[in-house]
């Protein structure tokens, strides 16, 4: 496994992100963006999977990152902006986003587009670019009641539902069991302020700024957060983007398929 090399990186705001390299120096960096309430070691076999350098990080208020002041998408892109500054200064780039990482993405191509100019590929994984299902409406319900607690430590004796909702057939337990983990380590804060975020997101005319990006598009086939229909209305937006849906596949890509992911990120690389 490559040796990973921890770092900080305090943005303008004073937060300071939990930041991890992988992998020797290469002309390309992969930077992988994890989903809302989990954390960058969702992103661990998927890492170690991959060709060159790897930069991942923890959204602020997920994992051990702090948790800031502002939570909001158009922060989470400026937040992005730094890491880039401060571990991908020059040399193309491969983003890879996973639900509210994919909707951060998003946000930057809105907010800052320039930074596209130097990406080499794009990978949407299991998102949405707005208008999402009912389902979410559980968690909203959810967030107002744990928006009282400092951490979800409730996600240590919930698994089934964990597992009901997250995850397609046949999901092993001990990646259910993983990412109840990853929960338990996010603040109440960022649950309920990000879930509110991800309510608001529409960023269909934001994709506009990819549209000379070599993009990958992966849904799961029983998603029941960002369901196919999802991914083809992101697929449709990008001219000459592959559309790959895993069929009986959940919302959990990176640990569900994590080498089909690292394959589809590595073909870009």
């Amino acid at each position: 496994m490559a040796t990973l090399v921890p770092a900080a990186v305090k943005v303008a705001d004073g937060t300071s992100l939990n930041v991890v390299v992988s992998g020797p120096p290469s002309a390309v960096t992969v930077v992988l963006l994890h989903a809302w309430t989990l954390d960058l070691t969702s992103w661990d076999r998927v890492a170690a999977a991959l060709p060159g350098r790897v930069v991942r990080y923890d959204h602020r208020g997920h994992g051990l990152s702090g948790g800031g002041t502002v939570r909001t998408f158009d922060q989470l892109a400026d937040d992005l902006v730094e890491v880039l500054a401060a571990e991908v200064p020059d040399g193309e780039i491969v983003l890879v986003g996973h639900s509210m990482g994919g909707m951060t993405m998003m946000a930057l191509a809105e907010r800052h587009p320039a930074v596209y100019e130097r990406v080499r590929g794009a990978v949407f994984v299991a998102t949405s670019a707005g208008a999402l299902p009912a389902v979410w409406r559980l968690e909203e319900a959810a967030g107002r009641w744990l928006g009282r607690r400092a951490v979800l430590g409730f996600a240590r004796v919930m698994p089934l539902g964990l597992r009901a909702m997250l995850f397609g057939r046949r999901a092993a337990w001990s990646d259910v069991l993983a990412a109840s983990r990853m929960i338990s380590r996010c603040t109440g804060g960022a649950f309920v302020d990000f879930r509110r975020e991800v309510a608001a997101h529409d960023r269909v005319k934001a994709l506009a700024e990819l549209a000379g990006v070599p993009a990958v598009v992966l849904a799961g086939g029983a998603d029941l957060l960002t369901p196919v229909r999802h991914a083809r209305a992101i697929a449709e937006e990008l001219p000459g983007a592959e559309l790959v849906v895993y069929p009986g596949a959940g919302h959990m890509l990176p640990l569900e398929r994590s080498a089909e992911v690292a394959d589809r990120i590595s073909r870009l690389v």
